[in-house]
């Protein structure tokens, strides 16, 4: 097996005894039809699952509104590809040929869908238990860190109220670009605040979803410039 497999499954915490899911689990639609979108639709629900019962454990006397709210920051295409990135997935994701030109392996969505895809294997391969303990490992750091208030708001909404604050225009939605098959589009979104001059771009599997990931990159970038002696500082 290719030793860049092996160090991947080190990192999963799993060794596959049907090596094929492993492969099917990387292998994006672009280079064959044994791709590996059944395994991330099942990736997907185990995911959510597990992460919710880990989120259970950790936030005893948190509501199901906040817990929610934490699980749909931790399982969105953002954290995903962080996931992935530190899986080192793109040396092992497989493309076609122009997808790899066109840098589909570092594509947030192409990676977090291979995430969810590895999830949805281990499951099939191993079971419950051992998909559970995958996801522990990939996230619980992560979990054990956070606070459930820390995601009280959306990103959007969260933004708009940044902005608000400071009395500046809310920011403007456009989208920018759509890739892919209509049943499995992949939608690129620009958030502009025009009153700043700046603009970041998100991508998602719907507009909406596209939409928090550019919401959340310039919060990001706001809140960094957004130092005692910084020009962005009221």
């Amino acid at each position: 097996m290719d030793p860049r497999l092996d160090a991947l499954q080190q990192r999963l915490g799993h060794r596959f005894a049907q090596p094929r899911l492993l492969t099917r689990a990387l292998t994006h639609r672009s280079f064959g039809a044994d791709h590996n979108e059944r395994l991330e639709f099942l990736g997907d629900a185990v995911l959510s699952l597990a992460v919710s019962s880990l989120l259970y454990e950790r936030f005893s006397g948190s509501d199901e509104g906040d817990l929610t709210r934490v699980r749909a920051h931790l399982v969105r295409e953002d954290s995903l590809h962080r996931v992935a990135l530190g899986l080192g997935l793109p040396e092992v994701v497989r493309l076609s040929e122009g997808e790899m030109r066109g840098g589909g392996a570092l594509r947030p969505s192409i990676l977090a869908d291979a995430v969810e895809a590895l999830i949805g294997a281990i499951f099939i391969d191993g079971g419950c238990d051992r998909a559970q303990e995958a996801v522990r490992r990939l996230f619980g750091d992560v979990i054990a860190a956070t606070e459930a208030d820390a995601w009280t708001k959306d990103a959007k909404t969260e933004l708009q109220e940044w902005l608000q604050a400071r009395r500046l225009p809310v920011p403007a939605y456009r989208i920018v670009g759509t890739r892919g098959e209509k049943h499995a589009q992949t939608f690129e979104v620009e958030c502009a605040v025009s009153a700043l001059g700046l603009a970041e771009r998100g991508e998602g599997r719907s507009r909406r979803i596209a939409e928090q990931d550019a919401a959340q990159r310039m919060l990001e970038q706001l809140k960094a410039s957004d130092r005692p002696d910084g020009p962005l500082r009221s």
